[in-house]
């Protein structure tokens, strides 16, 4: 049942993507959500770096500690260059958009919008937040988002109270964060998508290069057996070669229009217990009049020496 209401969801999302959103970009979230109850590997691999392919940077800042039952924010960094466009499912240029998925610790979660403040309400503005699962409120997703207008996408998050749940300790906690710009190379299915280079599976002389009706080119390359085999390239990627060229196998038939990349980076935060904060501030208060008491202390004594002619 589970499958099914997801898979509906999906459809729903890529429906309403195409008809109220830009058509740049085919790697929505739900493809992860589909096919991994965890987006994290074993090896602390993303998945979402298995269909992004080409590696970029991403930046996270988060408080260095945070207190129970708090709101703080999590500010994902997505550059690449300016007024970047990348080919579109359709071949077309089309701006460049971006996501992030932000990974907590379990018992910290999207911060609920009437604890937002007016400035976290200000930098969220047209960003829709998603938990990756029912059961799993700890994992935010973003995205796709118009890239040039969120390079910086803010994550409001609520920290876990331990006082109220008995499973949560103060301490320091991980966190995992993935911040993807553009289309992916490959689909879930193991499939090319058209915003990748293409390779020959056998190398040999093109004999033709002919266009299909929906933009795509087929290649026919005669092995050297005298065998003709064909190659599909969709609507988008440059040909490299042309009628007459002799290529061996795995030379590049396109160039590669990919301009974007996924990248991904670990933080930390400690959830920090108040006691302690009482007891570090007890202790400053209490090295401060030892210090103090030891000046007047001093000032005695001379007061004394002076006054005995020592």
């Amino acid at each position: 049942m589970r499958r099914i209401i997801q898979s509906l969801l999906g459809s729903l999302i890529i429906f309403a993507s195409t008809f109220l959103a830009p058509s740049a970009s085919w790697a929505y979230p739900f493809w992860a959500q589909q096919n991994y109850d965890n987006p994290r590997e074993a090896t602390g691999k993303i998945v979402c770096a298995n269909c992004h392919l080409a590696k970029m940077t991403t930046q996270v800042e988060v408080p260095q500690s945070v207190g129970a039952d708090s709101v703080f924010k999590a500010v994902v960094k997505i550059p690449y260059k300016a007024d970047t466009k990348e080919i579109g499912a359709d071949g077309n240029k089309v701006p460049l958009q971006v996501g992030a998925l932000v990974m907590l610790p379990d018992g910290f979660k999207l911060a609920p919008q009437d604890r937002w403040t007016e400035d976290i309400k200000e930098e969220t503005q047209g960003v829709y937040f998603t938990q990756y699962s029912e059961d799993k409120e700890n994992i935010i997703l973003v995205g796709p988002l118009l890239g040039d207008q969120n390079k910086e996408i803010v994550f409001p998050i609520l920290s876990p109270d331990p006082k109220k749940d008995p499973n949560i300790n103060f301490g320091k906690y991980s966190i995992h964060v993935g911040g993807n710009r553009g289309r992916g190379q490959v689909y879930p299915t193991g499939e090319k998508s058209n915003n990748s280079v293409f390779t020959a599976s056998n190398g040999g002389e093109v004999t033709s290069i002919k266009q299909g009706e929906d933009g795509s080119n087929v290649i026919t390359i005669q092995t050297k057996s005298g065998v003709d085999t064909t190659e599909t390239i969709p609507i988008g990627p440059t040909l490299t070669i042309k009628v007459g060229d002799k290529i061996e196998q795995g030379a590049l038939l396109t160039d590669d229009p990919n301009v974007g990349g996924f990248g991904q980076i670990d933080s930390e935060v400690v959830l920090q217990n108040p006691a302690r904060v009482y007891g570090l501030l007890a202790f400053f208060a209490a090295v401060t009049l030892a210090q103090i008491l030891l000046v007047l202390k001093k000032k005695q004594v001379e007061k004394v020496q002076a006054a005995e002619g020592i």
